[in-house]
């Protein structure tokens, strides 16, 4: 019987050059060989062991030059090629040339809020169908994938432990100890979880096609972490599932911890920085520390703090694009009026924490604005080079797709622009007919000033060919036109698709 991958291979990128591709198996395998065409062998090393198998890394370069080229890759265990799930033993991958503008695929929400969800939708995956077909015809260089890779909120249910938590007045189930029993029940938990919902034949396979960088959001641990009181935060279960969702995260999506992008070295959070070719990716990771009082830690402005990293690696970026890989969308519609009646009612807690989970909830507004004059700076700094670059935020979470900008008018020879591209989910079904509508009516979409001068704004825009709000399963992709223009695509499931050309 040839030998299985359980999940994977997944392909990732670190650099220009610098290719990494993970992937998992059972425990009773020899040391496998990576093997990319033609004929060079690539050492794999085990990082990590979990109750029913092994995690395996392997790192490669592969040098740009003046032509493009598919590159093909196996994994061998003694000598014969392993195969997936679905019976694949060999894959490839799209390396650009080094003046080709590269096609970079994004999409979020991956996979479904209840199990009702999932069984009312009739296709769960056409999305990744059609972002197949896309790749076949003209292959993309990069998936970015923008948070919520998979769902975690079955694990009420599905952890004996947690089950019985749950039935716990407050006060016990806040004081109650994370046992060696619940740990046991998470880490098959989470296991189980990847590689069931990410062997999706065609999302599997793109998986290991395309070189990609991943972000997480509250999903990926469970619906709203971060944006519960301080107490449920920091209890002993709710931590004990931070950290087991964290270890899974860390090996399937970051690459393990010896991924060389990260801005920190000491695993407490995950924001990452990549260059390809002429664009810069940051990850802002806006989950691993989030509370209700904070996005990303900033200690009496200490030069260590994510903030401060985050804002060293900004003034670095001198030249080409900018991707900012942000969860929640930093432009999009207000809550404020809502959460602050809601703060008002014994019943808060249940019906705030999705709106306390936006950018634009009433104590996240500060951190809000810092990292949008953060951008603006860097934007403009850019722009003085006298090369064309842009600046692009890339977001999910909401599902629906739409766009955002940023205008900074206090240039009076010329506008600054910062356009937010939301697409979102491209497997998460978007909001009904009767949720939308309360959407609309708990909240505001007029143009919002930033600054006293008013020479600041954000707003939502409407694309090209598309509605204001895209409220359909989506995802997107950009790519360079003739025009010399970046345009921004969604796909959409119901055919509305869209564009927008980002000058």
């Amino acid at each position: 019987m040839p030998n299985k991958i359980l999940a994977g291979p997944i392909l990732g990128l670190e650099s220009d050059i610098n290719y990494t591709i993970c992937f998992f198996t059972a425990k009773k395998i020899s040391t496998p060989t990576l093997v990319i065409d033609p004929a060079q062998s690539i050492s794999v090393t085990k990082i990590t062991e979990t109750p029913h198998g092994l995690f395996w890394r392997a790192s490669f370069n592969f040098p740009v030059s003046a032509n493009s080229t598919f590159v093909g890759y196996q994994i061998l265990v003694d000598g014969e090629a392993a195969v997936d799930r679905h019976g694949r033993a060999k894959w490839q991958f799209y390396v650009p040339a080094k003046s080709e503008q590269p096609r970079i695929a994004y999409a979020s929400c991956n996979g479904f809020s209840s199990a009702d969800l999932h069984q009312k939708t009739s296709d769960p995956y056409a999305l990744w169908k059609k972002m197949s077909v896309l790749h076949n015809q003209n292959p993309f260089s990069l998936l970015i994938m923008g948070g919520d890779q998979l769902y975690a909120d079955s694990i009420w249910v599905e952890v004996p432990s947690l089950r019985h938590w749950k039935e716990q007045t407050r006060r016990k189930k806040i004081k109650k100890r994370a046992t060696k029993k619940l740990t046991a029940e998470l880490d098959r938990f989470y296991e189980n979880l990847y590689m069931t919902q990410w062997q999706n034949e065609f999302m599997s396979l793109l998986l290991a096609s395309i070189p990609s960088l991943m972000m997480w959001d509250d999903h990926d641990i469970f619906d709203g972490w971060g944006s519960y009181p301080d107490d449920q935060h920091n209890c002993p279960t709710y931590q004990a599932i931070f950290k087991t969702a964290k270890r899974y995260f860390e090996l399937f999506q970051i690459r393990s911890i010896k991924n060389s992008t990260l801005l920190s070295k000491q695993q407490d959070y995950y924001s990452f920085l990549v260059k390809f070719r002429n664009f810069h990716v940051l990850g802002l990771d806006n989950r691993s520390q989030r509370t209700l009082n904070q996005v990303m830690e900033d200690r009496n402005n200490s030069m260590s703090t994510h903030w401060q990293k985050v804002i060293t690696q900004l003034r670095k970026i001198q030249t080409d694009n900018l991707l900012v890989l942000s969860g929640m969308p930093v432009v999009y519609r207000d809550f404020s009026h809502a959460e602050s009646l809601l703060d008002l009612t014994p019943w808060q807690e249940e019906l705030t924490d999705d709106i306390k989970d936006h950018w634009r909830a009433n104590r996240h507004q500060g951190e809000r604005l810092r990292l949008i004059m953060h951008l603006l700076s860097c934007h403009s700094r850019r722009k003085q080079t006298g090369k064309t670059t842009r600046t692009i935020i890339l977001s999910g979470d909401v599902h629906i797709g739409c766009m955002g900008a940023i205008i900074d008018k206090r240039m009076s020879q010329e506008h600054h622009k910062i356009h937010q591209i939301v697409s979102s989910g491209i497997v998460h079904p978007p909001p009904t007919q009767f949720e939308w509508l309360g959407i609309t009516a708990t909240s505001s979409d007029k143009k919002e000033m930033l600054n006293v001068e008013q020479t600041i704004e954000a707003r939502i825009i409407e694309p090209v060919a598309g509605d204001k709000y895209m409220r359909t399963r989506n995802f997107a992709y950009l790519v360079e036109g003739d025009d010399n223009k970046l345009w921004a695509n969604w796909i959409c499931e119901l055919g509305c698709d869209a564009e927008y050309p980002l000058e």
